[in-house]
């Protein structure tokens, strides 16, 4: 196990933040979740990310609140989210651990970590693997986060706080893009090397038609467009509800153009899905009232665009020829390559261990695939799937969205990022665990501070801003 100089300026960070109040821990954990290819500890073959490092001292800080401390406890409860959800890291571990052992050998898989048989590229026979412990971990953490970004949100200043770390992060997004582009193009790509440290592959070099694929802070191009979605879902909305517009605005349309020019498939074929959403959205709030402009705007131009840009794409042979090629080498011609048929194959085999594990799945952290739900069905079966979808709909969609105060609006922004990042997933997800960024959302799109916090005071009308 070592230390690595990330990681010990994650532990500084942290214990500066000890002696500071917890939105500010709050804050940092956010953005730190931003380093996906980045290890503070490596232990053997696992990598621990700087963000589940300083989750430590973010529920030190939170919790050492005890209204913080009791709400994370009544998230607990029975029906509550953190019920569903801890249910669901229970069955989890539990299958993880013996699943693939009394199952040994009765179906072939797509291991996802280190297993008793040599390593080729292909399949094995079921049995225990070390992604047996560390995804159990992972989700493990997402539970802890999810838990404490909730009892954060439960008052006004936490919630702003939530609110402040995601826009920031978003920022942190596209600057980390840039610096990726930046880098490749003078030759300077060492100097990222140390958010890039972690044991497994990154595909921070790669290039497509003469095309350099954005990674930005992330292991490869499908995880950078996949996360970079969820911060288009939530700056979108947010932008269309007019808060904090003068920031949120510009970084859901850099966000957009980042996806789109990151060469990955996963972009260009959930990106035309959340704008879609997006629009649905324009459309449910546009009219009188708060961010109504925003909205209204994109409801009556936005199809008008659509049809300028096509028949400007029709009429022009050049543009034409030059985005046909480039949507079919990433989308329509991409079951014919060796990366399409690798992932086809890996979603035919996750359903097969569905089905001879008789629909208990093979145990967390065991099948590799290519879809989230397909993820969800090899590896934890149909008890874990139903306990994903109850925390999903007791986490995002119990609640409505329209009321149009600052914390509705900011809820649905939440609820919209969820979605967008699960659009994603849905698309190439590999595994179980949605990353830390999918449950501070969901938190977010959980938090009531108006019933939680005595001193809370709705935003005073037509108030575009309440940080």
């Amino acid at each position: 196990m070592s230390l690595e100089p990330i990681g010990v300026v994650t532990m500084i960070v942290g214990l500066c933040c000890l002696l500071l109040d917890f939105r500010v821990a709050t804050i940092v954990f956010i953005v730190l979740t931003l380093f996906g290819a980045a290890a503070a500890i490596l232990a053997g073959a696992a990598s621990i990310q700087p963000a589940h490092l300083f989750l430590f001292f973010t529920i030190l800080v939170a919790l050492s609140w005890r209204r913080n401390a009791s709400i994370s406890i009544k998230a607990m409860g029975f029906r509550q989210p953190g019920f569903w959800l801890g249910c669901l890291v229970v069955y989890g571990a539990i299958s993880g651990y013996f699943l693939p052992r009394l199952l040994a050998g009765t179906t072939q898989i797509i291991p996802v970590g280190i297993s008793e048989y040599p390593t080729t590229g292909g399949t094995v026979p079921l049995g225990p693997l070390s992604s047996n412990f560390t995804q159990s971990a992972y989700l493990a953490a997402d539970l802890l986060c999810f838990l404490v970004i909730l009892s954060v949100g439960s008052s006004k200043r936490g919630f702003s706080a939530i609110v402040t770390g995601l826009i920031a992060y978003a920022a942190a997004n596209v600057i980390a893009a840039l610096l990726d582009l930046w880098t490749r193009t003078t030759g300077t790509q060492d100097l990222l090397q140390f958010i890039r440290n972690a044991q497994y592959t990154i595909h921070n070099d790669e290039a497509i038609a003469g095309m350099q694929r954005i990674v930005g802070s992330w292991p490869e191009a499908s995880a950078f467009a996949g996360m970079t979605l969820g911060v288009l879902g939530f700056t979108a909305t947010m932008w269309l509800c007019g808060r904090e517009a003068r920031w949120t605005g510009p970084l859901a349309l850099a966000s957009l153009v980042l996806v789109v020019l990151s060469t990955s498939s996963t972009g260009l074929v959930a990106t035309p899905l959340c704008l879609g959403l997006l629009y649905m959205t324009a459309v449910a709030r546009c009219g009188a009232g708060t961010g109504h402009r925003s909205s209204t705007l994109v409801v009556f131009f936005a199809p008008q665009l659509v049809i300028v840009v096509g028949i400007i794409v029709l009429l022009d042979q050049r543009i034409y020829e030059a985005l046909y090629n480039y949507v079919d080498l990433l989308v329509l011609s991409k079951a014919t390559t060796s990366s399409g048929l690798e992932r086809a194959s890996w979603n035919a085999y996750g359903l097969q261990n569905f089905l001879d594990s008789w629909g208990l799945g093979v145990g967390l952290g065991t099948a590799r695939t290519s879809s989230f739900p397909v993820a969800l069905l090899s590896n934890v079966g149909i008890p874990g799937t139903v306990f994903f979808v109850l925390f999903l709909l007791s986490a995002i969609g119990r609640r409505g969205g329209w009321e149009r105060t600052a914390t509705s609006d900011v809820r649905l922004a939440a609820r919209n990022g969820c979605l967008c990042l699960l659009i994603g997933a849905s698309v190439v997800g590999a595994l179980v665990d949605l990353g830390l960024l999918f449950f501070i959302l969901a938190a977010l799109a959980s938090a009531e501070p108006e019933r939680t916090d005595p001193t809370y005071e709705p935003s005073a009308p037509g108030s575009h801003s309440f940080l």
